[in-house]
């Protein structure tokens, strides 16, 4: 059944993939209206096909969602960096999970400006265009290590602070989309995030949760802890699992 789950999922982010390209150069208006039809489209179009195919599970979506009161809930980002789309510059990504009472067991991101599909099912690992992927080794403070934070306001983190102790052991980034960032830990491209999120945030971390997790990697809340990827979150540490312990004990200077 998960592989069937996972087949569904995969169809959508294609289909995700094409509107988001089909809409990509078309020029937008300060309301950012052209993103908006985006989201909306995707996300609609999740919800039309979960009520085709399974009618007893609901949707969980950034823009809209389809509350059924079920234990299986398709969480979505239909397009997770907002702000690199509308500026044209291609870091963009679909993300996608089925979660069950509250943990992600299967989960699709795809990246359509370089048609990488990446998924998981929970205990079979992670795969990015079927080929099996795995986190990086680095310890924090080695030659290489690279954190993406995610920058923008909240009120449980002083990332100002954060950001400068971190640089003292790490290479830190924000190239503008957490879901993409967290494909690149995966793979052993990038070694940690840091993600403020709470509201929401959900729909970006659980299919990154699943594939990070499978890939070796560990994904906790700000504060070390596990949570529900159904509802909104207390922000994300996502790391290649070796680094976790301290990056969490740096953060937690910080959090509010």
């Amino acid at each position: 059944m998960y592989q069937e789950y996972l087949k569904f999922a995969k169809d959508i982010a294609l289909y995700a993939g094409k509107i988001m390209l089909d809409y990509y150069n078309v020029n937008y208006k300060e309301d950012k209206t052209i993103v908006t039809i985006v989201d909306k489209m995707i996300n609609s179009y999740l919800i039309e096909k979960v009520k085709e195919k399974y009618k007893e599970h609901s949707v969980n979506g950034e823009e809209e969602s389809y509350n059924k009161g079920s234990d299986f809930v398709w969480v979505c980002d239909p397009l997770d960096g907002t702000s690199m789309y509308v500026n044209h510059i291609p870091v963009f990504v679909f993300s996608l999970a089925l979660v069950h009472n509250g943990e992600p067991i299967v989960g699709v991101v795809y990246n359509a400006n370089e048609n990488k599909m990446y998924s998981s099912i929970k205990g079979e690992g992670a795969y990015c265009n079927d080929i099996k992927i795995c986190t990086n080794n680095k310890k924090l403070g080695d030659l290489g290590y690279k954190t993406n934070v995610e920058i923008f306001k909240n009120s449980i983190i002083d990332e100002v602070a954060l950001i400068k102790e971190l640089k003292t052991v790490s290479k830190i980034s924000s190239i503008g989309s957490v879901v993409r960032s967290c494909m690149a830990i995966a793979a052993g491209d990038f070694s940690c995030d840091i993600f403020p999120g709470t509201e929401h945030g959900n729909c970006d971390l659980a299919a990154s949760y699943l594939i990070v997790t499978e890939a070796g990697g560990k994904v906790t809340n700000l504060y070390g802890e596990t949570q529900r990827y159904d509802k909104g979150i207390k922000g994300a540490i996502i790391t290649n699992g070796i680094s976790h312990s301290q990056i969490l004990e740096i953060v937690k200077k910080y959090t509010i």
